[in-house]
């Protein structure tokens, strides 16, 4: 395994950020960041939607894939790269390692969605199969590592991966600077990381809100406990961010620069997917709609609010396209659930 410079617990500043942004530009596309004018009445606010699902491999990932493998030397590079992932990481890697003509290696669940298996290995990787969490996917991984020489391009624990991630954050502030509040879901961190390092450095007023889901609250643990834990158990359809230990680097992100951590009931994400495929005709993977169920569950109060909501990924499996449409999203606003819900934590 090729040893590359050192974890640090150094927050990512904003010239890493812009330096990312040069880095991966060509490859990485500037998504849209969509107004929302229906759910924005029926909050009472204004609601705009940070497209990742539309980027290049279906997520944001692609971002801190490419920004990571491209500062690999370029002797450890030539013998390949390594990743351990429930999909859309190690499909990003994979892209990454393509458009550097380098042999890919993504270890992944025995569980992963069929949609990010072929999706992985349509952009050329050996997908190998361990477990069904983290904890084990990542073991093989870092096993096959160093037996084989490769460098492994961590899912979200590192700085570079942090800083590719923050480009997202660094659209969003520099498209909308009137924005107020943006809300990201949270895995293992490193989108949240980014997205709030790029805001406080470039709007410092601006509320940074990370959404997870009940059933894996990794970062919200983290915070009440004063340091990374390990869950015993990742409870929830949003498999992209069921994780069950954020990272070192992520979490010290989390304490500095966060504003909060919500928790969202998978009901309200299944709902928000539905809503976003009903009324927007975008199809958003359930990870991805995490953070718009903050809002449409009144977890984060909208009203004269100004928020941007980051869906992550559109890497949806087809088999639950049908179901979704079926789903009664679009008389969601029209019945006035929104704005009379009487939750309100934020």
């Amino acid at each position: 395994m090729t040893d590359l410079p050192g974890m640090s617990n150094s927050l990512i500043p904003l010239r890493e950020i812009e330096a990312a942004a040069a880095r991966i530009q060509g490859v990485v596309v500037p998504t849209p960041l969509l107004s929302f004018p229906e759910l924005s009445d029926a909050v009472g606010g204004e609601v705009r939607l940070k497209c990742e699902s539309l980027q290049r491999s279906g997520s944001f990932k692609i971002r801190g894939a490419l920004n990571f493998v491209a500062q690999i030397p370029a002797e450890a590079l030539e013998r390949g790269v390594i990743t351990y992932s429930s999909g859309n990481h190690g499909k990003a890697m994979a892209l990454a390692a393509r458009s550097k003509g380098v042999r890919a290696v993504v270890v992944m669940p025995t569980t992963a969605p069929e949609v990010k298996v072929e999706g992985t290995r349509g952009y050329g990787a050996e997908v190998v199969f361990a477990g069904t969490t983290s904890v084990h996917r990542q073991a093989r991984a870092e096993e096959l590592a160093e037996s084989q020489g490769l460098t492994m391009v961590p899912p979200f624990d590192h700085p570079w991966i942090i800083a590719g991630q923050g480009t997202v954050g660094r659209e969003i502030a520099t498209e909308w600077p009137e924005v107020d509040t943006v809300l990201a879901p949270v895995g293992g961190g490193g989108l949240s990381s980014g997205i709030a390092a790029a805001l406080k450095a470039i709007l410092p007023g601006a509320r940074f809100i990370g959404v997870e889901a009940e059933g894996a609250p990794g970062m919200r643990r983290a915070l009440d406990a004063g340091e990374p834990v390990l869950l015993d158990y990742g409870d929830t359809i949003a498999d992209g961010i069921r994780t069950l230990r954020v990272g070192d680097l992520t979490y010290q992100h989390a304490r500095a620069l966060f504003d909060d951590v919500v928790l969202v009931k998978d009901e309200a994400i299944r709902e928000a997917a539905a809503l976003l495929l009903g009324d927007r005709k975008l199809v958003v993977e359930y990870s991805g709609a995490a953070a718009l169920a903050a809002i449409l569950s009144r977890v984060v109060e909208a009203r004269e609010r100004r928020i941007a909501v980051v869906l992550s990924g559109g890497n949806l499996d087809p088999s639950l396209l049908e179901p979704l449409s079926r789903e009664p999203s679009s008389g969601f606003m029209a019945e006035g659930r929104v704005a009379t819900s009487p939750r309100d934590r934020a």
